[in-house]
Formats: structure tokens, C-alpha cells, sequence
């Protein structure tokens, strides 16, 4: 079993080998270069993304600033939802934060694991499920902790990315201004 098959197993919980190679069979490895990006805002997203090493960045421009959404890292998979599911012109930009290995499967390729694998709208319903918790934990973070509270628990869970990528990335992910991050980090570090 390849490393990119036991992550399918894990993400989705696809346990028949043969299941299992059929659908990784499907996704097409690519290698972004540091700086190269994967989606453009207005642009069709017609790609989900599974990070096999690198790091992606999803962003958007808004009054001449970069806001970012969030910061995928291997293990991970990436796409605009809203465009990958029902074709609307992506909000956001993707960009590699270094040379990036990614397994991608297009749209229509995607629908064709319905066919691969009986099981596979609960599989997915799960998945997306534990997307959504996701996002839901990090905006009752945003609403409910002190930009301490969310340093330290980005930090617990992520601190591979803080020696990777640049920490104003981090710190407008986590909605702070880079002043307060820096102040933060110091204050964490004594």
C-alpha cells in the first residue's frame, strides 16, 4: 500500500484494497514550485487537492492586503468547495508556500468514485462532516478565545509550520496583526 493510499484509508475510511487503488488511481500527482498558484479568485475550481509534502496557502485580496484563510500542510487535502462542488467562480487563491507535491483529482473524476466504491456517500458525508467541525471548532475559537488563547492552541496542534512558513501567514489566519502575533510569540518564548 502506497503512502498516498493508507491517507485515502485514513481520510476516508475506504478498507477494500482493490477500492483503495482504484480511487487513488484516479488522482494525477503534480508538483507546484514555491510561489506558483494552484487557483486564482474568479477563476473555475475544477481540482480537489491532496498535499503530499509542501505547503498551500488559501487567501484572498481585500483593500490592498492579504487575508489568509488557511494554511494546508502534508496529509491534508485543499480546494474552494463552494467552486469544486458547484462550479461558482472561487473567492479565494491558492498559492504554494514551498515546492509542493499534490495528488489532484478533477470533478469528473471525482463523481466516477461513486462508482468505484458502494459506500461512498457516507464515506464522503463523513468526511465532509469532519471538514465542517473543523471549521466550526476554528470559528468558535475566533468568537470565544483571546488572540493568546488561539496563539497557543494554533501552536499545540501546528508548530511544524512556525519554522516553514512566513508568520504573517499565521498570524492573519489567526486574525491578528503581525505586531500583536510577534508580541505573542515573544511573551510564549520567555
Amino acid at each position: 500500500m502506497t503512502e498516498f493510499e493508507i491517507s485515502l484509508k485514513q481520510h476516508f475510511g475506504i478498507t477494500d484494497a482493490k477500492e483503495l487503488k482504484s480511487v487513488a488511481s484516479l488522482f494525477e500527482p503534480e508538483i507546484l514550485k514555491k510561489g506558483d498558484l494552484l487557483l486564482e479568485t474568479g477563476k473555475k475550481c475544477d481540482k480537489l487537492c491532496f498535499i503530499q509534502s509542501g505547503f498551500l496557502r488559501v487567501f484572498l485580496e481585500t483593500d490592498n492586503k492579504q487575508v489568509t484563510q488557511w494554511i494546508s500542510s502534508q496529509g491534508y487535502f485543499v480546494t474552494d468547495l463552494s467552486g469544486f462542488i458547484f462550479g461558482e467562480p472561487s473567492r479565494w487563491m491558492i498559492e504554494a508556500l514551498t515546492d509542493t507535491h499534490i495528488y489532484t483529482i478533477n470533478k469528473s473524476q471525482y463523481k466516477k468514485i461513486n462508482t468505484v466504491v458502494p459506500q461512498w456517500p457516507e464515506l464522503e458525508k463523513q468526511f465532509i462532516i469532519h471538514c465542517f467541525t473543523t471549521l466550526e471548532n476554528r470559528i468558535f475559537s475566533h468568537l470565544s478565545m483571546t488572540a493568546e488563547e488561539r496563539y497557543q492552541l494554533f501552536f499545540q496542534h501546528n508548530k511544524e509550520l512556525f519554522n516553514q512558513v512566513p508568520l504573517q501567514y499565521i498570524a492573519s489566519m489567526l486574525g491578528m496583526t503581525p505586531e500583536t502575533f510577534s508580541r505573542i510569540r515573544k511573551k510564549q518564548q520567555l
